[in-house]
């Protein structure tokens, strides 16, 4: 079971975020909670990848409402500091994370260079669709803010309240119109397409925080119901049934994961074709 937090940051909008937007007020963690620290006062929300930790590391948050056409998502991101390469960490929509038929909308950071940024978008469990583009900044050095806007018929990603891709709907091509969760999560992809992707990890600066705040998403108006979750107190005989549960739930996670590698791995290698200028480790 995804563990739950709730924002309470009732600061001022960012000067770029989209019309039809609202602060996140809730988010679930779907796997290493302890990895995932949100700060609902300060309306920040920091994933932590470190190598050193036994077993799974990094982690993924998500919006617990599922949003349909017609708004946009948008955070302030820094990237983690010092050589990430290897690692990749993002911000995207995704109708339901690994499943084979998932729509999906993204923003993904190389880690082997962190002047760039891949955009990209899947229906139906179909990617390929890959652009790399040059940023004028180190995405370490601060925050700077990137916003996706998703219609019926056309697709905007924005960094920093500049356009920088847009797709427009054709007669005929398939288009992203499942309701989509907003994820994010830092995870190391050295293993997809030899490297070639995200780089090799080094870990020499372990452990590396990506940090999020100012997230805003689509108000009620295009969104779907929000899930709920259990939050009542079980006794020492629930806890022993919830730690079966969530063993039994690693090892689907990490099925699930085999397939979003598969899938990444036929990405990074579209990816490749129309790379733009990132360079690699």
């Amino acid at each position: 079971m995804a563990s739950e937090s709730e924002s309470g940051n009732a600061a001022a909008p960012h000067p770029h975020h989209p019309e039809g937007t609202e602060a996140l007020a809730h988010i679930a963690v779907d796997y290493r909670p302890e990895a995932c620290r949100h700060e609902p006062d300060a309306g920040e929300i920091h994933v932590t990848y470190d190598h050193r930790h036994p077993g799974r590391d990094g982690s993924r948050w998500r919006s617990r409402r599922r949003f349909l056409p017609g708004s946009a998502v948008a955070a302030t991101i820094r990237a983690p500091a010092g050589d990430t390469a290897g690692l990749n960490y993002n911000l995207y929509l995704s109708s339901l994370e690994c499943s084979r038929d998932m729509d999906e909308i993204d923003f993904e950071f190389l880690g082997h260079d962190k002047c760039a940024v891949q955009t990209n978008y899947h229906v139906g469990g179909q990617g390929g669709r890959e652009q790399i583009h040059r940023l004028p900044f180190d995405s370490s050095d601060g925050f700077h803010h990137y916003a996706i806007a998703w219609g019926a018929e056309a697709i905007e990603w924005r960094v920093d309240g500049e356009r920088i891709r847009r797709e427009v709907r054709r007669e005929g091509e398939p288009w992203p119109e499942k309701p989509m969760y907003l994820y994010a999560s830092v995870w190391d992809a050295s293993d997809i397409n030899e490297g070639r992707w995200t780089g090799t990890y080094h870990g020499n600066d372990a452990p590396y925080v990506c940090s999020y705040k100012d997230v805003v998403v689509p108000t009620i108006a295009f969104s779907l119901e929000e899930e709920h979750e259990c939050t009542e107190d079980v006794d020492a005989e629930g806890e022993a049934a919830a730690e079966d549960a969530d063993a039994a739930g690693d090892a689907v996670a990490e099925d699930a994961d085999a397939a979003c590698n598969a899938a990444a791995a036929d990405g990074a290698t579209a990816a490749a074709a129309v790379d733009t200028g990132a360079t690699e480790d």
